[in-house]
Protein backbone atom coordinates (compact mmCIF):
# COMPACT_ATOMS: atom_id res chain seq x y z
CA UNK A 1 0.00 0.00 0.00
CA UNK A 2 3.03 2.30 0.14
CA UNK A 3 2.48 2.89 -3.58
CA UNK A 4 -0.62 4.93 -2.66
CA UNK A 5 1.00 6.85 0.20
CA UNK A 6 1.09 10.64 -0.30
CA UNK A 7 3.00 11.41 2.91
CA UNK A 8 5.29 14.41 2.50
CA UNK A 9 3.58 15.52 -0.73
CA UNK A 10 1.83 18.84 -1.16
CA UNK A 11 -1.40 18.84 -3.15
CA UNK A 12 -3.06 21.91 -4.66
CA UNK A 13 -6.78 21.41 -5.29
CA UNK A 14 -8.92 24.11 -6.92
CA UNK A 15 -12.62 24.40 -6.21
CA UNK A 16 -11.90 22.90 -2.80
CA UNK A 17 -14.82 24.23 -0.76
CA UNK A 18 -17.50 21.72 -1.83
CA UNK A 19 -18.26 18.63 -3.90
CA UNK A 20 -15.49 16.82 -5.74
CA UNK A 21 -12.80 19.26 -4.63
CA UNK A 22 -13.62 18.83 -0.96
CA UNK A 23 -13.78 15.04 -1.27
CA UNK A 24 -10.37 14.95 -2.96
CA UNK A 25 -8.85 17.24 -0.30
CA UNK A 26 -10.00 14.92 2.47
CA UNK A 27 -8.87 11.78 0.64
CA UNK A 28 -5.40 13.21 -0.01
CA UNK A 29 -5.15 14.30 3.61
CA UNK A 30 -5.99 10.78 4.78
CA UNK A 31 -3.23 9.53 2.45
CA UNK A 32 -0.78 11.89 4.20
CA UNK A 33 -0.54 14.92 1.91
CA UNK A 34 -0.38 18.58 2.89
CA UNK A 35 -3.43 20.31 1.41
CA UNK A 36 -3.51 23.64 -0.40
CA UNK A 37 -7.19 24.40 -0.91
CA UNK A 38 -8.00 27.04 -3.53
CA UNK A 39 -11.48 28.54 -3.79
CA UNK A 40 -13.23 31.86 -4.13
CA UNK A 41 -15.31 31.16 -1.02
CA UNK A 42 -14.15 30.20 2.46
CA UNK A 43 -13.14 26.57 3.02
CA UNK A 44 -13.90 26.28 6.74
CA UNK A 45 -15.68 22.94 6.39
CA UNK A 46 -12.93 21.49 4.21
CA UNK A 47 -10.30 22.80 6.65
CA UNK A 48 -11.99 21.08 9.59
CA UNK A 49 -12.28 17.79 7.72
CA UNK A 50 -8.64 17.87 6.62
CA UNK A 51 -7.23 18.85 10.01
CA UNK A 52 -9.24 16.04 11.59
CA UNK A 53 -7.00 13.61 9.67
CA UNK A 54 -3.85 15.18 11.13
CA UNK A 55 -2.67 16.64 7.83
CA UNK A 56 -1.70 20.29 7.35
CA UNK A 57 -3.98 22.73 5.55
CA UNK A 58 -3.49 26.02 3.72
CA UNK A 59 -6.38 27.99 2.26
CA UNK A 60 -5.72 30.34 -0.66
CA UNK A 61 -8.70 32.50 -1.49
CA UNK A 62 -8.64 33.12 -5.23
CA UNK A 63 -11.06 34.09 -7.95
CA UNK A 64 -10.13 31.83 -10.86
CA UNK A 65 -12.28 33.66 -13.37
CA UNK A 66 -8.94 35.09 -14.51
CA UNK A 67 -5.29 34.03 -14.39
CA UNK A 68 -4.30 36.84 -12.00
CA UNK A 69 -4.18 34.66 -8.88
CA UNK A 70 -2.01 31.90 -10.37
CA UNK A 71 1.42 33.12 -9.13
CA UNK A 72 0.11 33.43 -5.56
CA UNK A 73 -1.13 29.82 -5.63
CA UNK A 74 2.23 28.31 -6.56
CA UNK A 75 4.21 30.72 -4.39
CA UNK A 76 1.91 30.18 -1.43
CA UNK A 77 2.21 26.41 -1.64
CA UNK A 78 6.00 26.46 -1.86
CA UNK A 79 6.38 29.06 0.89
CA UNK A 80 4.13 27.13 3.30
CA UNK A 81 5.17 23.56 2.59
CA UNK A 82 8.36 23.75 0.53
CA UNK A 83 6.92 22.12 -2.58
CA UNK A 84 4.02 21.78 -4.98
CA UNK A 85 3.85 18.10 -5.95
CA UNK A 86 0.26 17.47 -7.04
CA UNK A 87 -2.17 19.75 -8.87
CA UNK A 88 -5.86 18.93 -9.25
CA UNK A 89 -7.61 21.25 -11.69
CA UNK A 90 -11.13 20.82 -10.36
CA UNK A 91 -12.68 24.31 -10.31
CA UNK A 92 -15.24 24.73 -13.06
CA UNK A 93 -18.62 26.08 -13.98
CA UNK A 94 -21.54 25.13 -16.18
CA UNK A 95 -24.14 27.51 -17.63
CA UNK A 96 -27.21 25.84 -19.13
CA UNK A 97 -28.72 27.61 -22.13
CA UNK A 98 -29.89 26.78 -25.64
CA UNK A 99 -26.96 27.21 -28.02
CA UNK A 100 -28.84 29.84 -30.05
CA UNK A 101 -29.18 32.02 -26.92
CA UNK A 102 -25.64 31.82 -25.48
CA UNK A 103 -24.10 35.26 -25.06
CA UNK A 104 -20.43 35.99 -25.71
CA UNK A 105 -20.08 37.07 -22.08
CA UNK A 106 -21.38 33.75 -20.75
CA UNK A 107 -19.32 31.77 -23.26
CA UNK A 108 -16.14 33.54 -22.16
CA UNK A 109 -16.92 33.04 -18.45
CA UNK A 110 -17.02 29.27 -18.91
CA UNK A 111 -13.99 29.08 -21.20
CA UNK A 112 -11.89 31.35 -18.96
CA UNK A 113 -12.43 29.22 -15.86
CA UNK A 114 -12.72 25.73 -17.33
CA UNK A 115 -10.01 25.98 -19.97
CA UNK A 116 -7.75 29.03 -19.85
CA UNK A 117 -7.01 28.96 -16.11
CA UNK A 118 -6.47 25.19 -16.22
CA UNK A 119 -3.75 25.62 -18.84
CA UNK A 120 -1.95 28.55 -17.24
CA UNK A 121 -2.09 27.12 -13.72
CA UNK A 122 -0.72 23.83 -15.07
CA UNK A 123 1.98 25.79 -16.90
CA UNK A 124 3.06 27.63 -13.73
CA UNK A 125 3.02 24.39 -11.73
CA UNK A 126 5.11 22.60 -14.38
CA UNK A 127 7.60 25.46 -14.63
CA UNK A 128 8.22 25.30 -10.88
CA UNK A 129 8.78 21.54 -10.91
CA UNK A 130 10.92 21.57 -14.06
CA UNK A 131 13.17 24.21 -12.53
CA UNK A 132 13.27 22.34 -9.21
CA UNK A 133 13.84 19.03 -11.04
CA UNK A 134 11.02 17.42 -9.08
CA UNK A 135 8.58 14.78 -10.32
CA UNK A 136 4.97 15.93 -10.18
CA UNK A 137 1.39 14.95 -10.94
CA UNK A 138 -1.33 16.96 -12.67
CA UNK A 139 -4.91 15.66 -12.58
CA UNK A 140 -7.50 17.43 -14.70
CA UNK A 141 -11.17 16.98 -13.90
CA UNK A 142 -12.72 16.34 -17.27
CA UNK A 143 -16.31 15.21 -17.89
CA UNK A 144 -18.56 12.80 -19.76
CA UNK A 145 -18.96 15.77 -22.08
CA UNK A 146 -15.28 15.48 -22.94
CA UNK A 147 -16.57 12.55 -25.02
CA UNK A 148 -20.17 13.55 -25.78
CA UNK A 149 -22.07 16.61 -26.95
CA UNK A 150 -24.51 17.11 -24.13
CA UNK A 151 -27.64 19.25 -24.20
CA UNK A 152 -27.82 23.03 -23.62
CA UNK A 153 -24.20 23.28 -22.42
CA UNK A 154 -22.14 24.15 -25.53
CA UNK A 155 -19.46 26.19 -23.74
CA UNK A 156 -19.03 23.55 -21.05
CA UNK A 157 -18.76 20.79 -23.65
CA UNK A 158 -16.22 22.81 -25.63
CA UNK A 159 -14.11 23.47 -22.54
CA UNK A 160 -14.16 19.91 -21.23
CA UNK A 161 -13.39 18.50 -24.68
CA UNK A 162 -10.42 20.87 -24.78
CA UNK A 163 -9.19 19.64 -21.38
CA UNK A 164 -9.23 16.04 -22.61
CA UNK A 165 -6.98 17.05 -25.51
CA UNK A 166 -4.84 19.29 -23.32
CA UNK A 167 -4.19 16.37 -20.97
CA UNK A 168 -2.67 14.45 -23.88
CA UNK A 169 -0.74 17.43 -25.24
CA UNK A 170 0.87 18.33 -21.92
CA UNK A 171 1.81 14.70 -21.32
CA UNK A 172 3.67 14.70 -24.63
CA UNK A 173 5.76 17.71 -23.58
CA UNK A 174 6.23 17.15 -19.86
CA UNK A 175 6.57 13.39 -19.44
CA UNK A 176 10.32 13.73 -20.05
CA UNK A 177 10.47 15.84 -16.86
CA UNK A 178 8.68 13.12 -14.85
CA UNK A 179 5.48 15.13 -14.78
CA UNK A 180 2.43 12.94 -15.23
CA UNK A 181 -0.65 14.62 -16.69
CA UNK A 182 -3.85 12.62 -16.50
CA UNK A 183 -7.57 13.23 -16.21
CA UNK A 184 -10.67 11.96 -14.47
CA UNK A 185 -13.98 12.12 -16.30
CA UNK A 186 -16.75 11.93 -13.69
CA UNK A 187 -20.15 10.70 -14.74
CA UNK A 188 -23.30 12.17 -13.26
CA UNK A 189 -22.32 13.06 -9.69
CA UNK A 190 -24.57 14.62 -7.06
CA UNK A 191 -22.89 18.03 -6.68
CA UNK A 192 -23.82 21.70 -6.92
CA UNK A 193 -23.05 21.67 -10.65
CA UNK A 194 -25.77 19.10 -11.30
CA UNK A 195 -28.33 20.47 -8.83
CA UNK A 196 -30.56 21.84 -11.59
CA UNK A 197 -30.77 18.42 -13.27
CA UNK A 198 -31.29 16.61 -9.97
CA UNK A 199 -34.33 18.80 -9.32
CA UNK A 200 -35.82 17.94 -12.73
CA UNK A 201 -37.33 14.52 -11.97
CA UNK A 202 -37.87 13.50 -15.60
CA UNK A 203 -34.30 14.41 -16.58
CA UNK A 204 -32.86 12.84 -13.43
CA UNK A 205 -34.73 9.59 -14.04
CA UNK A 206 -33.77 9.46 -17.73
CA UNK A 207 -30.09 9.76 -16.80
CA UNK A 208 -30.46 7.18 -14.05
CA UNK A 209 -32.00 4.71 -16.52
CA UNK A 210 -28.83 4.85 -18.62
CA UNK A 211 -26.34 4.25 -15.79
CA UNK A 212 -25.62 0.51 -15.66
CA UNK A 213 -24.67 0.71 -11.98
CA UNK A 214 -28.17 1.97 -11.19
CA UNK A 215 -27.32 5.12 -9.24
CA UNK A 216 -25.86 8.58 -9.59
CA UNK A 217 -22.34 8.97 -8.25
CA UNK A 218 -21.29 10.75 -5.07
CA UNK A 219 -18.12 12.87 -4.66
CA UNK A 220 -16.52 10.05 -2.66
CA UNK A 221 -16.70 7.80 -5.74
CA UNK A 222 -14.00 9.92 -7.39
CA UNK A 223 -11.35 9.68 -4.69
CA UNK A 224 -9.92 6.26 -5.54
CA UNK A 225 -8.97 7.38 -9.04
CA UNK A 226 -7.70 10.70 -7.65
CA UNK A 227 -5.39 8.98 -5.16
CA UNK A 228 -4.16 6.52 -7.80
CA UNK A 229 -3.27 9.29 -10.26
CA UNK A 230 -1.53 11.36 -7.55
CA UNK A 231 0.54 8.48 -6.19
CA UNK A 232 3.53 6.40 -7.24
CA UNK A 233 1.10 3.67 -8.27
CA UNK A 234 0.48 5.62 -11.49
CA UNK A 235 4.06 6.59 -12.35
CA UNK A 236 3.81 5.02 -15.81
CA UNK A 237 0.29 6.26 -16.52
CA UNK A 238 0.41 9.43 -18.59
CA UNK A 239 -1.88 11.34 -20.94
CA UNK A 240 -4.94 9.23 -20.13
CA UNK A 241 -8.37 10.13 -18.78
CA UNK A 242 -10.15 7.65 -16.52
CA UNK A 243 -13.96 7.60 -16.63
CA UNK A 244 -15.60 7.23 -13.23
CA UNK A 245 -19.17 7.01 -14.42
CA UNK A 246 -20.92 3.86 -13.21
CA UNK A 247 -20.71 2.52 -16.77
CA UNK A 248 -22.39 5.48 -18.52
CA UNK A 249 -19.98 5.53 -21.47
CA UNK A 250 -20.35 1.79 -22.00
CA UNK A 251 -24.09 2.07 -22.62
Amino acid sequence: MELFNLKGKTAIITGANTGLGQAICVAYAKAGANIVAVARRDCDETKALVEKTGSKFLFIKADLSSTAAIPSIIDGSVKEFGSADILVNNAGMILRCDAVDVTEEDWNKVIDLNQNVVFFLSQAFAKYNIMAKRPAKIINICSMLSYQGGIRVPAYTASKSAILGLTRALCNEWAKYNINVNGIAPGYIETNNTKQIQEDKDRYDSILDRIPQGRWGKPEDIVGAAIFLASDASNYVNGFTIAVDGGWLSR
